[in-house]
């Protein structure tokens, strides 16, 4: 998603004044329909597909029909013929001929009998809209990756925003307590504003997560063409992925089989190989026919004859000073690109493939971890607000316990939301994300 056209859209239809629900597969349809950088790669395919045509259209008959009707009057003079006979022959040839007409229909045509370097580039053509095809399918499931990114990042804001608001309703209990004994004459003073700090500072921290909540909700927004000021709701608030059991191996062998880029890269390889085949193809000759048929005469079909016209050539190069090896150096050069494109692609989906699944490792165990952590946190905090409750301790116990829970909740959101990333992370290097990310969002987990 390093392209800016991706984060963009075309937004369709008006803002209305009640939030709409929006669920994740809703969300990756409106994607998939008004993505700015998806629609850019499908207008990019069917330029391929023109290409291919006019490649296609050198090797077909091109066949013309005319209709043309004629009146004409010639100075031959003006056309450089000034020839005057001697006075004994009896005449002269006149200046002025004319004027004087005829009419005509004929069908012209024109075929290429064989023409390697045409064919070579046809089959280039061929392969490059085989590539822009792909890339049409890898650029769907990069938008379907950045609206799951997006979407799971608005989940995680939201479980903030929950747990924030938790842990401002205990510090506020917390501060209560501690101005009904300081009331009593059961606590000091600096309890009730230690406590009270603890609930200014908590008040701060919802304000913010609260923000970067409408903001995500807006980025979501332009990723998938919502009309501009349209409010939603999520409606899959606590979604997490099922876990994937699979291997390295076999993770591997699906990625290098289903990537769309890679399959494109493999495609424009092909294509730069036919085009490298067509510009040395340049040096062969080339036969071509050409004729016509048609009637002619002063009225058609009264005063008129069949006319015809048949013509076979071969063309070959004598010299050219040097164009067609310049063709040939220059799309040597591109080939190599282009396999080293594809190498470079085969190294980095090896590598997308082995980080997905380590951190998809890492991040299941930080899940495990960080569930344990908010019980035993939460387990602290009870047991010091019950302490302070019973003049045992003062709010320095039960603030240390609360943040300790704030970090612990905090932890475990993100543990949960790195753990969807990397399941994501890990359908999109398999080449999967459209197919993958519909069908494991459908699933949720207590």
């Amino acid at each position: 998603m390093n392209d800016p056209s991706f984060q963009g859209s075309v937004p369709q239809g008006q803002a209305t004044d009640t939030p709409i629900p929006l669920s994740l597969v809703q969300a990756i349809e409106r994607g998939l329909r008004t993505n700015l950088g998806l629609l850019t790669n499908q207008q990019s395919s069917r330029e391929s597909q023109a290409q291919r045509l006019r490649a296609l259209s050198t090797l077909l008959p091109r066949v013309s029909g005319q209709i043309s009707a004629v009146e004409q009057q010639i100075n031959l003079q003006a056309q450089g013929f000034n020839v005057t006979l001697p006075p004994g022959l009896g005449f002269q040839i006149p200046i002025i001929v004319g004027p004087y007409g005829y009419q005509s229909a004929q069908v012209n045509a024109s075929l290429t009998l064989f023409d390697w370097s045409a064919i070579s580039n046809f089959r280039a053509s061929r392969a490059s809209a085989k590539a822009s095809v792909l890339d049409v399918k890898n650029a769907r499931d990069l938008v379907v990756l950045g609206v799951g990114y997006a979407y799971l990042q608005i989940i995680a804001d939201a479980a903030r925003i929950s747990a924030t608001q938790a842990e401002l309703d205990a510090d506020t209990a917390v501060y209560t307590n501690a101005v009904r004994r300081h009331n009593a004459g059961t606590a000091i003073g600096i309890d009730v504003l230690r406590s009270q700090v603890q609930v200014k500072q908590r008040q701060q921290t919802l304000i913010a997560v609260k923000n970067t909540f409408e903001i995500d909700k807006v980025s979501l927004g332009r990723v998938i063409g919502l009309p501009p000021g349209q409010d939603f709701t999520v409606t899959d608030p606590a979604l997490l992925l099922p876990p994937n059991v699979i291997t390295l191996k076999e993770a591997l062998g699906k990625a290098y089989d289903s990537r769309s880029d890679f399959q494109a890269a493999k495609a424009r390889v092909t294509a730069a190989e036919f085009t490298l085949r067509g510009a040395k193809a340049e040096r062969y000759p080339s036969a071509t026919a050409s004729g016509f048929y048609g009637d002619t005469g002063l009225h058609l079909f009264t005063q008129s004859h069949g006319v015809f016209n048949a013509t076979g050539s071969l063309t070959f190069n004598i010299f050219d000073g040097g164009r067609i090896r310049a063709d040939i150096l220059e799309n040597d050069a591109e080939l190599r690109n282009r396999r080293n494109e594809m190498e470079n692609l085969r190294g980095q989906i090896d590598a997308d493939v082995r980080t997905a699944l380590f951190n998809l490792t890492s991040a299941a165990a930080q899940v495990e971890v960080a569930v344990s952590n908010v019980d035993l946190a939460s387990q602290t905090l009870r047991q010091a607000q019950d302490r302070f409750a019973a003049g045992v301790t003062n709010t320095v116990e039960v603030v240390q316990a609360q943040q300790s829970v704030a970090d612990a909740n905090e932890n475990l959101i993100s543990a949960q939301y790195q753990n969807n990333i990397a399941k994501v992370a890990l359908v999109r290097a398999l080449g999967l994300a459209e197919q993958g990310m519909t069908t494991f969002f459908q699933q949720k987990q207590p």
